[in-house]
C-alpha cells in the first residue's frame, strides 16, 4: 500500500544543501519542481513500480526514470545480468561482443535501421544524426516542430519543449544566432506549414526531425495522415525523414512508432529503453546513409563510453524481457485504464481536461482541448496541474513534475496500482 500522507523533512534538508552545490540543486532542470511548486522529493531506492524517498515514503511511480524503466525499476533479471557483467569490468573503450548482440536486436526490431551507432545519450544521438543528415544531403537547413525536444544541442534549442517549456524559456542564452539560423520550425500536426517551408527553401532542407508521438510538450499523438504526409514530402524534396524515438522506441511498440504507424523514416534516434536504465543512446538507419559515419566514412563522431558493456547488458536483457508474449497487450490495457480513468474523473469533478495514451505512454492536459500541437498545449491550466501534482504526490503517487511531460507505465504496474492511483486522483480532483 502507498502512504496516504507524507512527511519530507529529510528531502527538504538534502535539497536545500544541494542548491549550494549544483545549479538549482539538480542535475537536470525539470527535477527541480519549478512548474508544480513545492520542493522535489529525494529518492533513496526504486523497485518495480515503486519508489521510496529518503524519508521512507513509498510512491507509485509514473515517471519511470523518464521512460527507460518499461520493465519496472531494478528488474531482477536485469540486475542479475549486470552483476555478472560487473565482474568483467565497468568500461572497455574497445569493441565487445555485447555491442553486436544489441545492434542485431535493434536492427531486427526497428524497420528503418540497417546499421546502428551507439552513443551515450539521446542528446548525443540527435547531434550525430543532425550532422549525418546534413552531410548526406549536402544541405544545411532542417525542419523541427514546436514543442519537440531533441536534446540540448544549440541547433535544437528553438521552440523546444520539455524543460524549456516548463521553465518558460523561449530558447536559451548562450546559443548564438548562427547556430539556429538553419533551424526552421513548424507546428506539429500541420502538414501545410511544412509544405510552405519546403517551397520557401527549395533544395536547401536536409531533412525533417520529429518525435512521432510528442512526449516533451505533454503527450500529443500524430493526426491520421500526418506522418505519411511527411514521408511523402521528404521524398518529393530529396530530404531525409528522421524519427526521434528516444522516448517512443520499444515503448509504444517493440519496433517503435514506425512499426505502430507503418511509416518508415530514413534515420532514427533511440535511447532510454535500449539501455535498461543506464546511460545510452543510438542512431541508425539506411545502410547507404550510415556508411558515411566514421571510420567507414567522413562524418566524424566518437565517444569514450559509447557501447559501454554495462549499458549494452542492461539493454539486451530489457529487450529480451519485452519479447515475452502479451507484454505490449498488458501495457496497452493498464495504460488505457489509467488514461481513460483520469479523463472520466476530471469530467465528473468538473475539470476541463483532455489527453490519451498509446501503449505504455500517456498524458493529461487541464484544458478542454483538443491538443494537437504545442500552442494547444500551452492553453492548459498549469497552475491547476501544479496543485494536482502536489496533491497526488502527498498521497503517494509520483507523476512527472510538469504539465509538458508525458507519463509512463511499466509491466511492473498492477491493476491494483492503477485502481489506487485513480482513487487518489478522484480525491485530489474533488478538492482542486
Amino acid at each position: 500500500m502507498v502512504n496516504t500522507t507524507i512527511k519530507t523533512t529529510k528531502s527538504q534538508e538534502i535539497f536545500a544543501a544541494a542548491q549550494n552545490l549544483m545549479p538549482g540543486g539538480v542535475s537536470s532542470p525539470v527535477r527541480a519542481f519549478k512548474s508544480v511548486g513545492g520542493q522535489p522529493i529525494v529518492f533513496d531506492r526504486v523497485k518495480g513500480a515503486y519508489i521510496w524517498d529518503v524519508d521512507g515514503n513509498q510512491y507509485i511511480d509514473y515517471v519511470g526514470t523518464w521512460g527507460p524503466a518499461i520493465c519496472g525499476h531494478a528488474h531482477p533479471e536485469v540486475i542479475a545480468a549486470l552483476h555478472e557483467a560487473l565482474e568483467k569490468g565497468t568500461s572497455f573503450g574497445a569493441p565487445s561482443v555485447l555491442e553486436n548482440v544489441l545492434a542485431e536486436m535493434v536492427i531486427d526490431a526497428v524497420p528503418s535501421i540497417e546499421m546502428v551507432r551507439f552513443v551515450n545519450s539521446g542528446t548525443e544521438a540527435c547531434m550525430g544524426v543532425l550532422r549525418l543528415m546534413r552531410a548526406f544531403t549536402k544541405r544545411d537547413k532542417i525542419i523541427k516542430f514546436e514543442g519537440c525536444y531533441h536534446g540540448h544541442a544549440d541547433t535544437f534549442l528553438v521552440k523546444a519543449g520539455s524543460g524549456v517549456a516548463t521553465l518558460g524559456l523561449p530558447d536559451s542564452p548562450g546559443v548564438p544566432k548562427a547556430a539556429t539560423s538553419t533551424t526552421l520550425t513548424a507546428p506539429f500536426n500541420d502538414l501545410e506549414s511544412v509544405k510552405a517551408l519546403f517551397e520557401e527553401n527549395r533544395d536547401e532542407i536536409a531533412g525533417v526531425i520529429l518525435e512521432p508521438v510528442v512526449g516533451n510538450a505533454g503527450f500529443i499523438a500524430p493526426d491520421a495522415g500526418f506522418l505519411e504526409g511527411l514521408r511523402e514530402l521528404t521524398h518529393e524534396h530529396g530530404a531525409l525523414l528522421v524519427f526521434d524515438e528516444v522516448m517512443t522506441g520499444f515503448r509504444i511498440a517493440y519496433g517503435g512508432a514506425q512499426e505502430k504507424f507503418g511509416v518508415t523514416p530514413d534515420l532514427t534516434t533511440l535511447g532510454k529503453v535500449i539501455g535498461g536504465g543506464l546511460p545510452v543512446g543510438a542512431y541508425g538507419g539506411r545502410r547507404d546513409i550510415m556508411s558515411m559515419v566514421a571510420p567507414a566514412g567522413p562524418v566524424y563522431q566518437a565517444g569514450t563510453l559509447s557501447g559501454n558493456p554495462l549499458a549494452m547488458t542492461a539493454g539486451i536483457k530489457t529487450l529480451e524481457l519485452l519479447q515475452k508474449p502479451g507484454t505490449y497487450d498488458y501495457l496497452e490495457r493498464i495504460t488505457k485504464k489509467l488514461a481513460n480513468g483520469l479523463l472520466q474523473i476530471a469530467k465528473e469533478t468538473g475539470h476541463p481536461a483532455c489527453g490519451g495514451q498509446i501503449s505504455a505512454m500517456f498524458g493529461l492536459f487541464f484544458t478542454s482541448g483538443p491538443v494537437n500541437n504545442y500552442e494547444d498545449a500551452k492553453k492548459s491550466d498549469t497552475a491547476k496541474f501544479g496543485r494536482f501534482h502536489r496533491g497526488m504526490l502527498e498521497h503517494g503517487v509520483y507523476l512527472a513534475p510538469s504539465q509538458f511531460e508525458a507519463g509512463f507505465t511499466s509491466f511492473a504496474h498492477t491493476e491494483e496500482d492503477i485502481e489506487q492511483t485513480l482513487a487518489v486522483a478522484r480525491d485530489v480532483m474533488s478538492s482542486l
